[in-house]
């Protein structure tokens, strides 16, 4: 875990010094949601990272400022559905934090299980249910954390009130609840949704929870945002699509892309 992770942020250093504070990773359809002075970006691939295969995720690094404070932005994410291991689909987020990045920002289209969650609401994640593998099975390297990290409160609660008070800023209400990740790459059945509604889940998607894992395992703070792209299953009244969630997010890249840069902007 160690190794993969360090030889992929020593290729980072033969390419730049550039030290963030801030990570921001953009989910589904939300690759424009960040303004960001630009200085260098980095494929996966220069890396040694496998690149994203999914449309929408470009699987780069892109390092620059957004309000004065140092980011890096990772234009898409691997996930466990491409057939990467939780581990694998983790290393870009744990690279952002080998650089600098102390905050990471994990944002994410997701479906709506909650009954007050309509299409185009953000939700604060507060809590998450992983059905995907732990990416923390295996032997532990005490260099990136503990053997047993605590996870009692996986995103930090004063980010989440930071990002509520950002939100009223730019004139709408933020959204709170628990997300559910499931393994993908197929939706969710309807009594799948049924079931994670009754496990007290508020939305459902693919990815975000594993990466919330490997960077708590690493003491780095995580906000989560969770872009409501469609009515989950059984929910929505018609089948969902890939293509539909994406246009979706770029319907409403605006709204997140103003709410980035606020929480940015007032973070210490």
């Amino acid at each position: 875990m160690f190794g993969r992770a360090a030889n992929a942020y020593a290729e980072l250093r033969k390419r730049t010094d550039f030290v963030p504070e801030i990570a921001i990773v953009l989910g589904s359809g939300l690759g424009g949601a960040v303004d960001l002075e630009e200085e260098c970006s980095i494929g996966y691939d220069e890396l040694g990272l496998p690149g994203s295969t999914v449309h929408g995720h470009r699987g780069r690094m892109v390092f620059g400022t957004l309000c004065g404070k140092k980011v890096v932005v990772l234009q898409g994410r691997l996930h466990y559905y491409e057939g990467h291991s939780s581990e694998t689909a983790a290393l870009p987020d744990r690279v952002a934090a080998l650089a600098g990045a102390k905050t990471v920002v994990l944002t994410n289209a997701a479906g709506g299980i909650a009954p007050d969650l309509e299409c185009g609401d953000i939700m604060a994640i507060r809590d998450h249910i992983c059905l995907a593998p732990n990416p923390l099975i295996g032997p532990n390297d005490d260099r990136m954390g503990p053997r047993f990290p605590d996870m009692t409160a996986p995103y930090d609660p004063e980010l989440i009130e930071l990002a509520k008070t950002a939100a009223r800023k730019c004139g709408f209400e933020l959204k709170e609840g628990v997300y559910i990740q499931f393994t993908g790459p197929s939706f969710e059945t309807a009594a799948e949704v049924r079931m994670a509604g009754i496990m007290g889940a508020d939305a459902v998607g693919m990815s975000t929870a594993i990466e919330t894992i490997a960077l708590r395992h690493m003491g780095v703070k995580v906000l989560g945002l969770s872009f409501i792209s469609n009515k989950a299953c059984g929910l929505a009244g018609k089948p969902l699509s890939h293509e539909d969630v994406n246009r979706e997010s770029e319907r409403v890249v605006a709204k997140m892309r103003g709410l980035l840069a606020a929480i940015v902007g007032d973070m210490q």
